[in-house]
């Protein structure tokens, strides 16, 4: 895209010097014209001056003209549009003063602009959508332990179903519990009150105690795990944070992978990067979903809704970012999805 580099090019002022040499031949002709006529001095004094201030009232108006739609009609549109901003109407939209072969630097500011309200609109969506999600995450919980804390009240209840009442309460407690914590550690990540703890350790054992914590949900969908794991990598990161890392990405793949399927995970490296992926067999991500994945609460399949609570993903990511890593997706919807990611390796040696 060609952007010009100035509102006024030279071309416009070679036009005024046009019109300038133009008008000056006008002014000699005038001048000999009134000589020829013998026209008195009050006019040959007269004419020339309404002349001239003719043409300075045409170059004036022109160029007010020319600034005006060229600055001030596009910041005016600029402060109106910022002023409904600023009032929490992020639907404002500012055109651009050219057309998209024609742009220059005003016309970029203005298409920056425009990126920045529909940024801020989706903020604003997200930042309703987690104190909404927020709400609904907690209540149903805490309802759940509510309607069953009653039931147990109850006279005609055999011990069966007190026990099945407290396991329900157990497990509405956990995911409450499980909630809260992960709101506190992202709230602590995005603010930097947790300071990483970094180490050297081995990535490779870290990977098989993690998967060894997914045996029994493996088993019971039966599902097929395969690991690709080299012997040993070091790296240099909080192992306790990278833990939740391995976590999430694993207790995703086995959420979203139906029964019967398979999930693999796969770990390389070089001399200066370590890649662990993790492949599932599931129902893929779609394409509008994959630039809100790692959004706060933001579930793209929502049939698994009540299995977690959205925030894994941006756990994880920030996680990654604290260590200097990066992760990638790769899905198709049907098909399955691939998280990879990426990591500084260093020498086995400390």
């Amino acid at each position: 895209m060609k952007i010009k580099e100035n509102l006024f090019p030279l071309s416009l002022f070679a036009i005024y010097l046009g019109v300038l040499f133009l008008m000056s031949g006008i002014h000699t002709g005038l001048i000999v014209f009134m000589n020829k006529a013998q026209w008195g001095n009050f006019a040959q004094t007269v004419v020339p001056m309404i002349y001239w201030g003719m043409a300075a009232a045409g170059l004036t108006l022109f160029t007010r003209q020319k600034m005006k739609s060229t600055y001030e009609e596009p910041l005016h549109k600029m402060a109106e549009a910022a002023k409904k901003v600023s009032e929490g109407d992020f639907s404002v939209y500012v055109p651009t003063v050219h057309t998209a072969d024609k742009l220059d630097y005003l016309d970029v500011m203005i298409m920056d602009f425009n990126k920045m309200v529909e940024e801020l609109g989706s903020i604003e969506t997200l930042k309703t959508d987690f104190v909404s999600n927020v709400s609904h995450e907690m209540k149903t919980p805490i309802a759940i332990i509510k309607n069953y804390a009653q039931l147990l009240q109850t006279e005609q209840i055999s011990k069966e179903q007190g026990k099945e009442y407290a396991k329900g309460i157990e497990g509405a407690a956990a995911r409450l519990s499980s909630l809260i914590s992960n709101i506190l550690k992202l709230n602590k990540l995005e603010h930097q009150r947790i300071t990483p703890e970094a180490e050297v350790y081995d990535v490779c054992r870290q990977l098989c105690e993690c998967v060894f914590l997914f045996e029994d949900a493996l088993e019971e969908k039966g599902i097929e795990l395969e690991a690709d794991i080299e012997d040993a990598a070091m790296i240099t990161a909080d192992r306790e944070l990278m833990g939740l890392v391995w976590s999430n990405l694993l207790s995703n793949a086995v959420k979203f992978t139906d029964r019967g399927g398979s999930i693999t995970l796969k770990q390389t490296s070089d001399e200066n990067r370590i890649r662990v992926s993790v492949s599932d067999t599931g129902c893929g991500i779609a394409r509008e979903s994959l630039n809100h994945i790692f959004d706060k609460f933001y579930q793209g399949d929502t049939s698994h809704s009540t299995e977690g609570n959205g925030l894994g993903l941006a756990l994880v990511k920030r996680v990654l970012e604290l260590a200097d890593a990066e992760i990638q997706i790769i899905s198709e919807p049907g098909k399955g999805s691939t998280f990879l990611v990426t990591l500084p390796a260093v020498s086995a040696e400390p």
